[in-house]
């Protein structure tokens, strides 16, 4: 590689090797005993939960399925999920049956949804025994149950076209049974009190990428290499 103009290839090098520092920097375990993708990766799931609590939103809802019937049958894996997923609805109150692993389900819409509301705040609040204690096994195999149920049962009600039911369901199971598994043991916080920081790695985000950019722009010019616009030629 021969350098033609030494001092935007000095200026590129310098870009450079302050680039890598800093990734250095960011890939060790300075961010107290965390990396810095891990720090980061942290507090914006923090932040993400604290702006995604709409469980008392979806309780108003709910309300309108109160004494509407659900009738529905649906397929599930094995025959250990069934077994597990019909606690989740006969502790709702809902009758159950079961042939292998078919279920037929039938009970007060309303109070299965509220259930799986219970649950998914307890979660959501990282109140995960409050779950555990209610049917007797893992409570995030619970939210599995509960999700994959209400999405079985949302989609047989479509094809029958009772899509009032089923969209509230699918609120339930998007807006509650989702945030609950997800954000699982993990602090909530608001953006509004993380607001400088947030603002702080956007801009730094923004800024590093930049950085490298003129690191590369800058090598390149000092080796002869630059970038220019083509001209288009007219044709006569």
């Amino acid at each position: 590689m021969i350098v033609k103009n030494k001092k935007p290839f000095a200026v590129g090098m310098l870009f450079a090797v302050s680039f890598l520092a800093v990734l250095a920097l960011i890939f060790s375990p300075v961010f107290n005993g965390r990396n810095g993708l891990v720090f980061s990766d942290d507090m914006f799931n923090k932040l993400s939960k604290g702006s995604s609590y709409f469980i008392p939103k979806v309780a108003k809802s709910v309300e309108s399925a109160n004494g509407k019937t659900l009738s529905v049958t649906i397929n599930l894996e094995n025959a250990g999920e069934v077994e597990n997923t019909k606690k989740l609805f006969t502790t709702a109150g809902a009758a159950v049956e079961i042939h292998d692993t078919q279920m037929n389900i039938q009970g007060d819409l309303g109070a299965i949804l509220q259930s799986a509301l219970k649950d998914a705040d307890a979660m959501y609040n990282n109140n995960g025994k409050a779950v555990t204690d209610r049917y007797g096994y893992d409570e995030k195999i619970i939210m599995k149950n509960w999700w994959t149920a209400l999405e079985k049962a949302s989609k047989k009600l479509k094809k029958e076209k009772l899509v009032a039911e089923a969209k509230i369901i699918d609120e339930v199971n998007k807006k509650a049974v989702e945030p609950g598994y997800n954000f699982y043991m993990i602090e909530a916080n608001k953006v509004i009190d993380h607001a400088g920081m947030m603002s702080g790695l956007l801009i730094f985000y923004v800024a590093y990428t930049m950085w490298w950019g003129y690191a590369i722009f800058y090598i390149f010019d000092g080796i002869g290499m630059s970038m220019k616009k083509a001209k288009v030629k007219k044709e006569a």
